[in-house]
Parts: C-alpha cells; structure tokens; sequence
C-alpha cells in the first residue's frame, strides 16, 4: 500500500462521512479497485484509522451546536446522556449478537470465520447499499408531510434507533447514519429541532 493509495482512501472516507451513505463500503469499494484486499487486518485498520480521523473532524466541527443543544440545561444534559447510554448498549447487544450468529451459523465452514471477511463480498455490500438506499427513500417520502418541530425522542425510540444501529454493524454497505436517519423519520422525529 502506497502513501497515495491512503490518501485516495482518506479523501473518499472524509467525502463520505457526513452523508447518509456508507463510508466504509465506499473505501472497500475503492481498496478492490486499487487491488488492495478489504479483509486482511491492515486494511481493517486503516479502515478504523480513516473513520478516527474522521470522527475527530466531525467532534471538532459540530462542536459549538452540540454544546448548544445538549449542555443547554442539566435535564437536556441528562435526558442526552440517558438516551446516548440506552442506544448504545442497545447497539452493542444487537450487534454483537448478530457477529456471533454470523460467524457460528452462516460462517459455520468458513475456517476461523471473522466477521472482517465479509468485507470483501462486494455483492453483499451492492446489496446493503441498494437497501439503505430505498430505506432513505422510503423514509423521506414516508416523512416529507411532517413539519412538527421541537419534538424528541423518547427512552423507547432511543432504543429502536439503537437497534438499527446494532443490525447495521455487520454489514458494510447499510450505512449506520443512514438507517438510523430514515429510522427516526419512520418514528416521527422531526428532520429539524426548533
């Protein structure tokens, strides 16, 4: 691996994360172009190095609105803490779940399945990007007559959103942003907060 093809890699990573698609599927899609193999452990770590980076842009960016919005009082702060806390270990059972299912049951021939393996599938990952794509759609539609602002999620669809999350793990392709987007939509949750 060359220090360009990182840097073509890290471009496509920062393009793509703060759209509703899958980053990662677009960088494994870019590394099997490059003739660069998704599944083997360097590769699976630069994939985490790139989604660092990028989550430390993102935290530095959103900043300023994030602080705005979740430590504008102690019970916002609170409710933000608890909702985080329960999506995340809701996200952590579902996917782990999930990984142990995958790697026990449909991996069961594979000698010493990982889940990383699938991250060369490119028909898996076509197909995840295909679903998450008609999922946005679907939600979209399913939302564009709601124009109720101010309203927030709730303990239980924190949960849902979490869930979603959790299933879209396994999977590269089936943006976690994107599912969990269209999934608070389909819930009723405002496109924006007042």
């Amino acid at each position: 691996m060359t220090l360009l093809q990182i840097l073509g890699l890290a471009v496509i990573q920062g393009a793509a994360e703060l759209l509703p698609v899958s980053s990662s599927a677009h960088v494994i899609v870019a590394e099997k172009l490059m003739g660069l193999d998704p599944t083997s452990p360097e590769m699976t770590l630069l994939l985490v190095m790139l989604h660092t980076g990028t989550m430390f842009a993102v935290i530095f960016y959103f900043w300023r609105s994030w602080k705005e919005s979740f430590f504008s009082s102690k019970r916002v702060f609170r409710d933000s803490v608890k909702f985080i806390a329960a999506a995340t270990l809701v996200t952590g059972i579902v996917g782990l779940t999930l990984k142990f299912l995958i790697e026990k049951f449909f991996m069961k021939d594979v000698p010493h399945a990982e889940i990383e393996q699938l991250f060369g599938n490119m028909n898996l990952i076509s197909a995840a990007l295909a679903a998450v794509g008609l999922l946005i759609l679907y939600a979209g539609i399913k939302n564009r007559a709601s124009s109720e602002y101010g309203r927030t999620m709730d303990l239980k669809e924190s949960c849902y959103v979490g869930a979603v999350q959790g299933i879209c793990l396994p999977f590269r392709g089936f943006s976690r942003s994107g599912a969990t987007i269209s999934t608070g939509l389909l819930l009723g949750i405002p496109r924006r907060k007042k």
